[in-house]
């Protein structure tokens, strides 16, 4: 899933994530007016509507750094109720159905279900 190699520096949206996770007014904005924020930062359409369905993979397609990825699903859901059944996760496991199943596949086996 990792995406390192195929990163994007230029992407705006790397630009804003890395400010907004350092900004308390820039958090608040993300939650309140995320469009306005979207354009002062001149994301894209496609980096808008990525950002909206809270999709990993089309993120990581446009060039999200992997390590955006989780801080954006956080300033959504935020990260207190991180576990197996958190809606972060979900989006990951919607956004990974193979690797998901393969995954699960594999712990069922380490566990010897």
């Amino acid at each position: 899933m990792g995406n390192v190699e195929r990163c994007d520096k230029t992407l705006p949206l790397n630009q804003m994530i890395f400010h907004v996770r350092r900004d308390a007014r820039l958090r608040e904005r993300w939650l309140t007016d995320f469009e306005a924020l979207a354009r002062e930062f001149g994301l894209s359409r496609a980096e808008i509507d990525a950002v909206q369905a809270k999709d990993p993979r089309r993120l990581m397609d446009l060039g999200v750094h992997q390590y955006y990825v989780p801080q954006i699903l956080r300033l959504f859901f935020g990260a207190a109720q991180n576990s197996n059944a958190s809606a972060a996760l979900e989006c990951y496991k919607r956004a990974f159905p193979r690797e998901t199943a393969e995954a699960m596949a594999l712990q069922q086996r380490v566990e010897g279900r």
